[in-house]
């Protein structure tokens, strides 16, 4: 019998486990393994880092020989244009043809919600808009070993090719000396040409302050694990970066129409990611009940029960609530990566619930359909980060510039609320290139 933990939010000890559980997402709590729960990572990170700024190329390829159990020179950091032809002139008709369609709903639902700058605000002789340019430069991290997502390449390229990104590099870690065969037959069928064997904060370091090789990026982006993530926090401000991503979780909020076995399905799909967390907020007992007994039935069937089942004893619950408005409010304070919704009033329910990474609405919308084929990216805030982050998009790819005009006469106009303003403020320098700007 799995041991789910079951809070019901209206018992006296209810609210303090729910913040206690909110409060281990919101910390990272989940790190990827027990062994980093072990380390001080980043104090390990930034020794890292500093290797590598000062090592370049030898620091790059000693620390991923010696992480990734890899024999790794500068000189065969990058992976040859060849190695990346072969990989996808090798590649299994079929795999492409299924990755070619998740391209094609990836690109078009970009292209549909790249932002697009409004005509001009004009005001007399003052003429005031918004430019939106692509950043120019940015890597793409793909995590390896045992975490090698093939999905990760569309979800974080697609995106930044729709931006108009004229430079993408790819790094991901060389399990063993090689990069998996189906990263590279991506990077060859994407147009990617710069691909490196290097993975973790070393990759991080290594496109972050640039190495002899390696030209240093304006962004990173991409999911990883807690050396990853820790790297991103340390170097941001160096370099742009999506967000520092933890485990992936998700909140399901389901009342006595949801199908049991699906929302159980749904329950062990996440936790397979272990560390994952996996939560169901309902009101309804009887659910509740009928749900544990499906994760049971569904463990049985499954080949990888020895991981998920752990991840749901540490990670999972189900939030027993008085009603479907507690619930959204409880899912809201969550505000999970990923949010499914499988209720009688699906629409209100996601309309009262503005915090979360991505919302899956009806029984017929669970969270795989978003991480590999229908188009939004599965790069996703977590650990409650979607109070103030959102999903990885082409408009992540993409800075705005502020446009200012004026003519003569709109600057005579306002030289002096202008000066008057910076004169308040002490700038009088300020004050003066107003004034001596304004016609008699």
């Amino acid at each position: 019998m799995t041991a789910l933990r079951t809070i019901d939010i209206n018992s006296p000890a209810g609210p303090a486990q729910l913040d206690e559980l909110i409060e281990l997402l919101k910390a990272g709590g989940l790190t990827n393994a027990d062994a980093e729960d072990a380390l001080d990572v980043p104090v390990i990170v930034a020794g890292i880092l500093e290797d590598v700024r000062l090592g370049g190329d030898e620091a790059a390829a000693r620390l991923t020989s010696q992480f990734d159990g890899a024999a790794i020179t500068p000189a065969t950091l990058r992976v040859p244009a060849e190695r990346i032809a072969r990989a996808h002139a090798d590649a299994e008709p079929a795999f492409l043809e299924l990755m070619r369609s998740a391209i094609a709903n990836i690109r078009a639902y970009q292209e549909h919600i790249l932002v697009k700058a409004p005509p001009p605000l004009e005001r007399g002789g003052r003429k005031l808009g918004v430019r939106y340019t692509p950043i120019e430069r940015t890597a793409v991290y793909v995590p390896g070993g045992q975490a090698l997502y093939p999905s990760t390449v569309l979800m974080t390229v697609v995106p930044a090719q729709v931006a108009g990104v004229r430079e993408i590099v790819m790094l991901t870690p060389p399990t063993g000396g090689e990069i998996n065969d189906m990263a590279l037959a991506l990077a060859g069928e994407l147009g990617i040409e710069e691909v490196y064997r290097v993975g973790g904060a070393v990759a991080v370091a290594a496109v972050a302050y640039g190495t002899e090789s390696i030209r240093a990026v304006d962004k990173i982006v991409g999911p990883g694990n807690a050396f990853v993530a820790e790297a991103k926090r340390q170097l941001f401000g160096r370099v742009g970066i999506d967000s520092i991503a933890g485990p992936s979780e998700v909140v399901i909020v389901a009342d006595d129409s949801a199908p049991a076995d699906w929302v159980a399905a749904d329950l062990l799909a996440q936790a397979e990611h272990n560390p994952g967390s996996s939560v169901l907020v309902t009101p309804n007992a009887s659910l509740a009940s009928e749900v544990e007994k499906a994760l049971d039935a569904g463990l049985a069937e499954l080949e990888r029960a020895d991981v998920i089942r752990p991840a749901l004893e540490a990670y999972g619950a189900i939030v027993l609530v008085e009603d479907l408005e507690q619930a959204c409010a409880i899912a809201n304070r969550f505000a999970p990566e990923h949010l499914q919704i499988m209720t009688r009033d699906d629409e209100a329910c996601t309309a009262a619930i503005p915090n979360a990474g991505a919302v899956f609405t009806g029984r017929y919308t669970p969270v795989p359909l978003g991480d590999y084929f229908a188009g939004p990216s599965h790069v996703l805030p977590t650990g409650t980060t979607a109070r103030f982050f959102g999903p990885l998009s082409c408009n992540d790819f993409v800075k705005a510039s502020s446009l200012l005009e004026y003519d003569a006469a709109s600057m005579t106009e306002d030289a002096d609320a202008v000066s008057d303003f910076a004169t308040r403020e002490g700038l009088t320098a300020h004050a003066r290139a107003a004034r001596l700007r304004k016609r008699d």
